[in-house]
């Protein structure tokens, strides 16, 4: 595990000292704002619940899109820049590598949510919301984004550069999104299968109520480990080559 953490504080460091991951946590955090006084909080009377479901809602696309942004980079820099050579010709496993990017990444991303942390807390001091559903909230914006997360990834390690790591890692997960209005117009039994797969209206809204449910967690985590593998393949398929 230390050469995963290393690779973790390297790809995580990169993060923090250039002005890309300044610019993409202030690109998020003015969205979210701006997002959350216009629809969250709108102009009419609301529940503090409802306020608080609607801040979460909202913020899942944000994270989604910031996963876009913050793993576009991660396997496809490298080829672009020349220097997956000599990290395929280090003694780390294929893993190891996939592994440290995607922790660094996630760990991004949850510094980048926590963030915005203010805004629900806002809620709970001018309203009447319980802690457990902020946390509940957040819990679920940590799982999304991981799965989003993780098949940008993927798409870092197919593409050749970053701009096409991003397009094709932004379809992916617009893909993975949209697969709930599939179901409804596919036939039994595969209606409820394409619906199961989709990462956010069957398994994120639950969250959103503050309510956790563990089935909810195992997909978030099986979905994330099935793409971190079909990610090892790409890195082992092109680290042979």
């Amino acid at each position: 595990m230390n050469k995963v953490w290393f690779i973790m504080r390297r790809e995580l460091m990169g993060y923090l000292r250039s002005p890309i991951g300044a610019i993409i946590i202030f690109a998020v955090l003015v969205l979210d704002g701006l997002l959350f006084n216009a629809f969250a909080i709108g102009t009419g009377s609301k529940k503090s619940s409802d306020v608080l479901e609607a801040f979460f809602y909202l913020s899942s696309g944000s994270i989604l899109a910031g996963s876009v942004f913050v793993g576009m980079r991660l396997i496809a820099e490298e080829r672009q820049m020349g220097t997956f050579t000599l990290l395929a010709t280090s003694p780390v496993k294929e893993w190891q590598i996939v592994l440290g990017k995607y922790l660094s990444a996630l760990v991004f991303l949850a510094v980048m949510t926590a963030l915005t942390v203010y805004m629900p807390l806002l809620v709970m001091v001018n309203g009447k919301v319980s802690f457990a559903h902020i946390l509940a909230g957040y819990l679920g914006l940590l799982l999304i984004g991981g799965a989003g997360l993780a098949l940008v990834l993927f798409a870092s390690a197919l593409a050749p550069n970053q701009l096409v790591a991003a397009i094709v890692g932004a379809v992916l997960v617009v893909l993975f999104l949209m697969l709930w209005l599939l179901s409804r117009v596919a036939g039994a039994p595969l209606n409820d299968l394409v619906g199961y797969l989709s990462i956010h209206d069957k398994h994120f809204r639950p969250f959103m109520r503050g309510v956790v449910s563990l089935q909810d967690v195992v997909f978030y985590l099986s979905f994330i480990y099935v793409a971190l593998c079909a990610t090892t393949r790409v890195v082992e398929a092109r680290r042979w080559r």
